[in-house]
């Protein structure tokens, strides 16, 4: 059975039926807490009401954040991708862009189009060396659990600029948690149960399982361990569905726009996409929740406001 972790304040948790029972443990870290199992698995019998604490994310900083790029049938059609032709690519997130599941999502004033991208995040509970082949059947040996995360977008610096690095690396752009769901090796065989859903001021914007998913989770850390080394506390966020602010415009404009000199058509462009509506707004309210329909696996429910600096 899963166990799930709160982090606070005031250290660890385990969260049981609404309730939090403290962990007696030294860890600060979440690579800490993960080698401190023991004192995971035998938290105080006694709890309080989860909704008198205020969570922190559960992934400390700093550590590695590794992000997917197209990873999911639904977002490729709406980037104008063909899903059967989609390599495997990865990019980085600073960890300073961490923030925790209720702290707002700050836009910087140069920021013109704010956009979301909810995520199921893998947190890595082992090393996982170069050269290392994942499985199905080895994927527990490497990866501890799961969080719910949203890579938050600065869409006019992100293709501008050509740039993942700094269009998604702002701080609060990278809320996760509020659970860190550790799973049992026989659970993982359900993370293509998860649903993913997202809405801004309680309209629903994403909403996906894990089944539609181009690379899942051993084959995109097989992928990554070619170049990339992680370890425990680290964490790979695995793609977004469909349904972002940003699509890709139909192939007669991109066409055009080809023929445009990029000044021109990067003015056009994001001249239309500031009429979107569905870019992020000041004092909008982001939700997002990942688990299974059966709620056997539930990574919680992230509620974060919006705030323009």
């Amino acid at each position: 059975m899963s166990v799930n972790v709160l982090r606070t304040g005031q250290g660890w948790w385990v969260e049981r039926d609404g309730l939090a029972h403290a962990v007696d443990t030294s860890a600060t870290t979440t690579a800490e807490l993960l080698a401190d199992r023991a004192a995971v698995l035998s938290p105080a019998p006694e709890g309080v009401p989860v909704e008198e604490l205020e969570p922190l994310s559960p992934v400390t900083a700093p550590c590695r954040v590794v992000a997917q790029m197209v990873n999911y049938r639904s977002h490729a059609q709406d980037s104008g991708f063909d899903p059967g032709r989609v390599p495997i690519t990865f990019f980085r997130k600073a960890s300073g862009s961490v923030a925790g599941p209720y702290d707002p999502i700050v836009k910087p004033r140069h920021v013109r189009l704010l956009d979301y991208e909810i995520e199921l995040g893998l947190v890595m509970g082992a090393e996982l060396p170069i050269g290392t082949v994942v499985t199905d059947a080895s994927l527990p040996d490497h990866v501890a659990g799961l969080v719910v995360a949203n890579d938050v977008s600065a869409r006019d610096v992100q293709l501008t600029k050509g740039q993942f690095y700094e269009s998604k690396s702002y701080p609060t752009f990278t809320p996760l948690g509020p659970r860190l769901v550790l799973l049992e090796r026989e659970e993982f065989g359900r993370l293509v149960d998860l649903r993913l859903r997202l809405s801004v001021n309680q309209v629903p914007r994403q909403d996906r399982t894990v089944a539609d998913m181009i690379a899942r989770p051993a084959a995109a850390l097989t992928e990554l361990a070619r170049f990339q080394a992680l370890a425990p506390g680290d964490v790979l966020l695995t793609g977004t569905p469909g349904g972002t602010a940003l699509k890709a415009p139909p192939a007669v404009a991109e066409r055009v726009g080809a023929l445009l000199p990029p000044e021109l058509k990067w003015k056009i462009f994001f001249g239309r996409q500031a009429r979107v509506p569905a870019y992020l707004r000041d004092g909008d309210v982001v939700t997002a929740r990942i688990a299974t329909g059966d709620g056997a696996i539930d990574l919680g429910c992230q509620r974060t406001p919006v705030e323009y600096a």
